[in-house]
């Protein structure tokens, strides 16, 4: 990806966080200049990937296979003291724009529609072999048993939630003709490292041309103290 389109996709992301009033934490706006300025006391956010993020998951096209996402609070997997054993994400999902089939094998997370349009999720339970199987899932929405064939569907309406346990493959992509999706997400600590498993080969983070200077570091970019 280009650095002129994400910073593009930043700038577009900011505005629409602003007009669903949802504000992001001050270390969002930190330029690249402050972060060399940085010492240990922002060893956190570097540590556990807070702040910006996107991929196109090495499709090419962002608008059809992507996500943006802004990582708020993040433990650790290799805390020993486990002190934060939660984490929370913002997300943006555009009209037809797939995240692909994965599961997490250690997290648990709840997916959030948040405002905007309507988040569809399409769900299979995982076999021995990491294959979809073809099985009935049943999940917890909002607190509310519920049963869909292999590869069903649940669309979340705004405020509405699903649990994701262990194991349980998903996709998700906003509905046509809805616009877009302010997607939150709450879960046990999350490792994008070790912990994303894709029915197919993906890449995560994008390669990037530096046809422009950065308006802010993604999460992987930050200087070390």
């Amino acid at each position: 990806m280009k650095r002129s389109e994400i910073n593009a996709l930043m700038e577009e992301a900011l505005r629409f966080f602003a007009k669903q009033g949802f504000h992001l934490p001050p270390f969002a706006f930190w330029t690249p200049e402050e972060w060399q300025r940085k010492g240990p006391e922002a060893d956190e956010i570097r540590r556990n990937r807070l702040g910006w993020d996107l991929t196109d998951f090495g499709s090419g096209d962002f608008h059809r296979v992507g996500l943006l996402l802004f990582t708020l609070r993040n433990g650790n997997v290799k805390d020993p003291a486990n002190r934060k054993p939660y984490a929370e994400k913002i997300m943006i999902v555009e009209e037809g724009q797939v995240t692909p089939w994965h599961f997490h094998q250690t997290k648990i997370e709840d997916i959030i529609n948040r405002g905007g349009g309507e988040l569809v999720l399409e769900l299979a339970n995982a076999t021995e072999e990491g294959k979809l199987a073809d099985t009935p899932v049943t999940v917890s929405t909002d607190g509310v048993e519920r049963t869909v064939e292999a590869r069903g569907k649940i669309v979340l309406q705004p405020g509405e939630s699903i649990t994701i346990p262990q194991r349980l493959y998903h996709t998700f992509y906003g509905r046509e003709g809805g616009g877009k999706v302010l997607v939150g997400e709450v879960s046990s600590i999350n490792d994008d490292q070790t912990d994303n498993y894709f029915l197919e080969s993906v890449g995560r983070f994008p390669a990037i041309e530096e046809d422009v200077p950065p308006l802010y570091l993604l999460c992987f970019e930050y200087p070390t103290a």
